[in-house]
């Protein structure tokens, strides 16, 4: 066995003559320990709630979503539909129609996007996941689907056929509009709210379904023209390959957005927080493991006497060193390593029994996830590495040729 490793082990096991220096080892070892499982239990925390806040993208937004480059249509004639239907990877092909709209029922205003969809449409989203009250649309164009605060706000009743919605857009022109040419200065869609849908606060109070038919009719568009081509992939599919074949179906320049780069904001958002949080834990850590090298200097000086008796055996000046290294690192990465243990046990009881609730009925969301893991156990391996080589360099010559008086 290694001379220095042997050295630092049995170090690290045995008691000091001193209890003073036993109680900084074992506090030195406690603040590792939960040092790490809170880093661990934190970075599990928002792991889980960049789930729980992006989870709506799994049932709300298509894995693909086709805009254009220039103006704010793309043609998307029938043979073009088919073209897009038979590239393989593709399972479904919608188009759509999203447009900021004026919105009146019962005297109450408001403004949103209509976003016009086809029939089909079942199939590209889970609509059944996002209904929240009512049915889906049906085969009449006078009717809309609307997000849970927008109908709050407006104070919807689904089904009521006595009281219509009317959704106005501006027409295309130069004239102002004003009180004397509001008929003719707007489109206007008459519909009736036949259901809710709840997504997240953002997404129910800005869009209102429609079927794209209606949509066009209200914009005055032809058969062949959307707003964006939606994209349901098939299991396994190269999103990349799938991406390449879109571009070579458009004549005209179009972008392809994934679910990622539609909430690019978001995701930016929530990784800036996640990383704040983790420095604000490292700086954390670093000042706790202040601790350690507090503990190796005390050891060294506790030692001084077992450094001569090494000394005088012709122990180099390294060596004496490397036993202390050791010791400081076998000190953090075993508290890392049960701090983990501790931290990964916590979130999974917390995964499974629901110990912590953020509201009523809420379970505050935990994510499991390897690499969380794997930044825990590094960082305070490295940290621990670091401190445990700025202990040991207190063994000096000065402090040497003390120990041999």
């Amino acid at each position: 066995m290694n001379f220095s490793f042997y050295i630092a082990r049995r170090y690290l096991v045995s008691k000091n003559g001193k209890n003073a220096i036993n109680i900084i080892n074992i506090l030195s070892f406690i603040i590792t320990v939960v040092g790490t499982a809170a880093l661990f239990i934190v970075l599990s925390g928002f792991s889980g709630l960049k789930d729980f806040s992006t989870e709506f993208s799994n049932y709300f937004d298509p894995d693909l979503k086709v805009l254009p480059v220039n103006g704010k249509t793309v043609e998307i004639p029938l043979s073009r539909k088919r073209e897009l239907e038979n590239i393989s990877g593709i399972a479904l092909v919608c188009a759509v129609i999203e447009e900021k709209a004026f919105l009146n029922y019962e005297e109450k205003n408001d403004i949103a996007f209509i976003k016009g969809v086809p029939e089909g449409y079942v199939n590209m989203i889970s609509t059944d996941s996002i209904l929240y009250y009512g049915s889906w649309l049906s085969k009449s164009d006078a009717q809309v689907v609307a997000g849970y605060s927008l109908a709050a706000r407006l104070s919807l009743t689904v089904n009521d056929y006595g009281n219509y919605m009317q959704i106005m857009v501006p027409k295309p022109g130069a004239n102002a509009i004003n009180k004397l040419n509001l008929n003719s200065s707007f489109s206007r869609l008459d519909a009736i709210p036949v259901g809710t849908f709840s997504v997240n606060e953002a997404l129910d109070s800005k869009y209102i379904f429609t079927r794209l038919s209606a949509a066009r009719k209200l914009l005055n568009l032809s058969d062949s023209t959307a707003s964006a081509v939606e994209v349901k992939l098939k299991d396994g599919a190269s999103q990349k390959e799938v991406r390449a074949a879109i571009h070579e179906v458009f004549d005209e320049p179009v972008k392809i957005k994934d679910k990622f780069q539609m909430n690019d904001a978001l995701y930016k958002m929530l990784n800036s927080e996640n990383l704040v949080v983790y420095l604000i834990f490292t700086l954390v850590l670093i000042i706790a493991l202040f601790n350690v090298v507090g503990s190796i200097i005390m050891m060294i000086l506790d030692k001084k006497k077992n450094m001569k008796t090494l000394l005088d055996l012709g122990a180099p000046v390294e060596s004496l060193r490397k036993i202390f290294f050791i010791q400081g690192s076998l000190m953090t990465l075993s508290g890392g390593v049960i701090g983990l243990v501790i931290g990964v046990v916590f979130v999974a009881l917390q995964v499974q029994y629901d110990l912590i609730y953020i509201a009523p009925g809420i379970p505050y969301p935990f994510a499991m996830e390897l690499v969380n893991v794997f930044i825990s156990l590094a960082t305070i391996a490295v940290l621990g590495v670091i401190a445990s080589y700025i202990g040991s360099r207190r063994i000096n010559d000065r402090l040497l040729s003390q120990a041999k008086l």
